[in-house]
This record gives structure tokens, sequence and C-alpha cells, in this order.
């Protein structure tokens, strides 16, 4: 995300939820990425599901967001896991 991205997402984000707020991060990996997806989330429960090839696995979290900034360090921790899909 580059600063005006950035800062639009941001502008959505405290247009849309009123933080703190429980935000759902869905992303797309490959199965081998998993624990560094789980790595974002620490002490929270994941849902994962598995495609139907089993190649790539859907991994969503709702976590407890205490403002949008926190959710954009989340996206822009993610962006750093190779071949991720964020939904």
């Amino acid at each position: 995300m580059n600063d005006y991205t950035t800062s639009e997402f941001k502008k959505k984000l405290d247009d849309i939820h009123a933080f703190p707020t429980v935000y759902m991060f869905k992303f797309i990996v490959t199965e081998d990425k998993t624990g560094e997806v789980d790595k974002l989330f620490p002490n929270t429960s994941l849902n994962y599901k598995p495609s139907s090839k089993g190649k790539y696995v859907s991994v969503t979290a709702s976590v407890t967001m205490p403002s949008s900034d926190r959710v954009i360090e989340i996206y822009k921790e993610a962006k750093k896991i190779e071949g991720i899909i964020a939904l």
C-alpha cells in the first residue's frame, strides 16, 4: 500500500466501522504458509478451509481491532507473506 491507497483505505474503514470492532480478515495461502498467517493473530482461533484440490487454504480470522490503523498494520504484515491473497 502506498500512502494514497493507505489513506483512502483508512478513510473507508473509519466510514464503515466504529472502532473498536470485530473485523474479519480473510486470506488465501498455500498450506505451507498457514503458520505465517497464524503469527499475524497470536492467541486467536483461526478457521481454515482447504481448496477442493488441496493446493490452497482459506484462512479466516475474526479479531477485535482497536482502530483502522491496526487493521492496516495487519495487512502490511500480511503482504510480506509470499503468495498471499487478501480478500
